[in-house]
């Protein structure tokens, strides 16, 4: 019989966290997280990378047009903002007094929700 693991991944960000862009060409912009893409390393953040979509008329959308959608930027390219002290932050994991492992700021040593 063949042995299943659990693959899911462990990040440093999880949806709905606030992180900084330290890399690329917005480097330095802020947002929420919108999205994780596990499978593709890759997070949308939201006002960040924003790329240029055109869309042509159809019965659906008679109007068709251009947008500005948010794109993927690659989980390495962002950190967390520890939201205590509102600066980037590295993340670990230990222990909560329930027994329960949780993410934890390394600048601050404080656990994050």
């Amino acid at each position: 019989m063949e042995r299943t693991y659990n693959t899911q991944v462990k990040l440093h960000v999880r949806k709905g966290d606030m992180v900084q862009v330290i890399a690329g060409d917005d480097k330095g912009k802020s947002g929420k997280i919108l999205e994780i893409l596990t499978e593709k390393s890759r997070v949308i953040i939201e006002g960040v990378n924003l790329i240029t979509k055109h869309q042509k008329p159809s019965a659906g959308k008679p109007e068709g047009g251009i947008k500005k959608i948010e794109g993927t930027i690659h989980l390495s390219n962002v950190a967390l903002v520890d939201p205590a002290s509102g600066k980037i932050t590295r993340t670990g994991r230990k222990l909560n007094e329930k027994g329960k492992l949780q993410r934890f700021s390394k600048k601050t040593g404080d656990f994050i929700k």
